[in-house]
């Protein structure tokens, strides 16, 4: 059998104030195309399928339109919801979708049978396992004790395991932040507790695990065990990461061959970096001019309007950094970063809180598991929210 692994479209991203839609229709034209050249029996979608929980308009119907020509080439799909979409919403038409080969799952449900596909060497087995946040599965399982995501998912695993017979071939399709893997800014984190990160060992037994959630292509655990990275880029460290998806044949002993073919994007992302002399001179830059940029601007002395001046040059100019200037920079001086926020969680800002509203008291262990539950609650209700 022949799938493609896809994973993390974020249709409906907002990027540098702009929504990528078009964009994204350009680039999914291109895995449309790969589709039928590879000749797949099927699309794996691992999550993420939009950036919020209520998409726009314009991100919902160019899902349905690709949907649509799927089906119409008799191509299997099969997805899940990642941690920015929202589960109930996913779910919606499930049994109506099935009858057009379309084969999604949203919530986390114990019990939940696995999707057989066949080919001429027989039958494949494939694990569905939306974004399992501890607390969904706690509901689903009937658990009364706190449990780590790692814990949650090898719950998972082990349910959907036993629904598979020994010896058949088998694929898990899979949203989650596995050990070892390496992450991006434009990545939300799954818990505001921090202990986020699963074991590839729950994925030992599939003949292949088909991953989403971070954006960078890349193995996780195992060779077998893998992320397609995100459908383009969304972040400006992101800008070296190879976009595209995985081709993989599995043979009729389980046995896996994979090949990553990537997809070129309408606008590349990329940072440009030189002095205003520099980047004003003709053969400077070679490359597109109309791709997503950050320039980092290596003048030392201070340029009047040169986010304009720049913007000449690069019309899709997205952000300006002045590592060398002697003043900082408006950005600088206001909000802190992504990757700056992402190092102080939610847990840790009420700690700090607590520690000052106590003056000097910490949280006791079960006290920041209590906090971070409720954080990871309230992340939760967030994601069904418009």
């Amino acid at each position: 059998m022949r799938f493609l692994h896809t994973a993390d479209w974020h249709l409906g991203k907002l990027f540098g104030q702009r929504y990528m839609t078009s964009d994204q229709r350009y680039v999914l034209e291109e895995l449309l195309s790969l589709v039928k050249e590879a000749k797949v029996d099927a699309v794996v979608i691992a999550g993420d399928i939009y950036d919020r929980g209520v998409p726009p308009a314009e991100a919902v119907d160019l899902m349905s339109e690709v949907l649509a020509r799927l089906s119409e080439r008799k191509v299997s799909v099969l997805y899940i919801a990642g941690n920015h979409d929202s589960a109930s919403r996913i779910d919606f038409g499930r049994s109506v979708m099935e009858r057009s080969g379309v084969y999604l799952r949203g919530r986390i449900a114990k019990g939940a049978e696995p999707v057989v596909l066949e080919d001429d060497a027989g039958p494949v087995y494939f694990s569905l396992i939306p974004f399992a946040a501890p607390l969904d599965v706690r509901d689903a399982f009937g658990i009364e004790v706190s449990i780590s995501y790692d814990e949650a998912m090898e719950a998972v695993v082990a349910d959907a395991r036993s629904r598979i017979p020994a010896g058949v071939r088998s694929v898990a399709i899979a949203h989650a932040f596995l050990a070892g893997g390496r992450s991006s800014e434009s990545e939300r984190p799954l818990s505001v507790g921090g202990s986020d990160q699963v074991r590839p060992v729950h994925f030992k037994d599939y003949s292949y695990t088909a991953l989403g959630h971070l954006h960078g292509p890349q193995r996780a655990g195992a060779e077998n065990i893998r992320y397609s990275g995100s459908l383009l880029k969304y972040s400006f460290d992101e800008a070296k990461q190879q976009k595209g998806a995985i081709v993989v044949d599995l043979a009729a002993d389980g046995t896996v061959a994979q090949e990553f073919v990537p997809l070129a994007p309408r606008h590349d992302v990329r940072i440009v970096t030189g002095t205003l002399d520099e980047l004003r001179t003709d053969g400077f830059d070679p490359l597109p001019h109309d791709d997503y940029v950050r320039v980092d601007l290596l003048d030392k002395d201070t340029i009047l309007n040169a986010y304009d001046k720049l913007q000449a040059i690069y019309p899709n100019l997205f952000a300006l950094t002045r590592p060398n200037w002697k003043a900082k920079s408006a950005d600088e001086l206001a909000a802190p970063s992504q990757a700056q926020q992402k190092e102080r969680s939610a847990l840790t800002l009420f700690s700090d809180f607590f520690r000052d509203a106590t003056e000097g008291d910490e949280l006791s262990d079960e006290q920041r598991q209590v906090v971070a539950e409720c954080l990871d609650e309230m992340e939760c209700e967030r994601r069904e929210q418009p």
